[in-house]
């Protein structure tokens, strides 16, 4: 189980540039799971992954449960994971994220990958079942991984890093907004909270403003008294 990603010039390549750049390619498979893993990249690290969700996707298998299917979205800025039917995106691992890829040349139904979670910065190996194109898949990968390498060398660099400091931008907006709804909600509470307490302490403070009246009233009289004794 082992592909490194040829960035040869003589590299004969599946799809056409325009299809991974513009577009993406598309593969309906099975869906194992993901692991965390504690290295990158590397043959045993992929392998124990497979043996790992193999095993667990068995136990799963024996209490009824199918293997999910999903669809694959390959592109040059990263690989989709989404539902077949509704197309919502379940998985989106961004291309630059991406440090090993490997499909299994003991079981030709398999391939993998990892990728570095953008939340956890943790390690996460992708497993997959194809019944034909597991090569195919990890060579479409790979030429996804020479078209982005390419376009980074022509913009210079800055073409991934305005991506990084865009996705970047956009996490903290979100961030934001959502620190944003937590404080208008305790605005909220807050608000109610003084609105009952106003009900509750309006005529304690009636009783006490009267009371005052009556003690400023009575200390005025003893004071005019103590200067005025006859």
């Amino acid at each position: 189980m082992n592909r490194a990603f040829s960035r040869k010039k003589d590299k004969t390549w599946m799809h056409t540039p325009e299809a991974l750049s513009k577009h993406y390619i598309p593969y309906n498979v099975k869906f194992l799971g993901s692991t965390e893993v504690e290295q990158p990249k590397g043959t045993e690290v992929v392998r124990d992954a497979v043996r790992k969700l193999k095993f667990a996707r068995h136990i799963k298998k024996s209490e009824g449960q199918k293997t999910p299917k999903v669809e694959l979205q390959i592109s040059i800025y990263g690989v989709k994971i989404l539902d077949p039917k509704t197309k919502e995106v379940q998985h989106n691992c961004q291309l630059h994220r991406i440090s090993f890829c490997a499909d299994d040349k003991t079981d030709k139904r398999i391939f993998t990958f990892i990728c570095k979670d953008s939340e956890s910065n943790k390690h996460l190996c992708y497993v997959f079942d194809s019944e034909k194109c597991a090569e195919e898949i990890t060579l479409t990968i790979g030429q996804a991984f020479d078209l982005a390498y390419r376009k980074f060398l022509e913009s210079g660099g800055k073409d991934v890093e305005t991506r990084k400091q865009i996705a970047g931008l956009q996490k903290r907006i979100h961030e934001l907004e959502t620190e944003n709804i937590e404080l208008k909600n305790k605005v909220q509470d807050l608000e109610n909270q003084l609105r009952i307490t106003q009900v509750q302490t309006s005529p304690r403070e009636t009783f006490l403003e009267q009371n005052l009246l009556t003690l400023l009233a009575a200390e005025q009289e003893i004071s005019l008294q103590t200067f005025n004794p006859n």
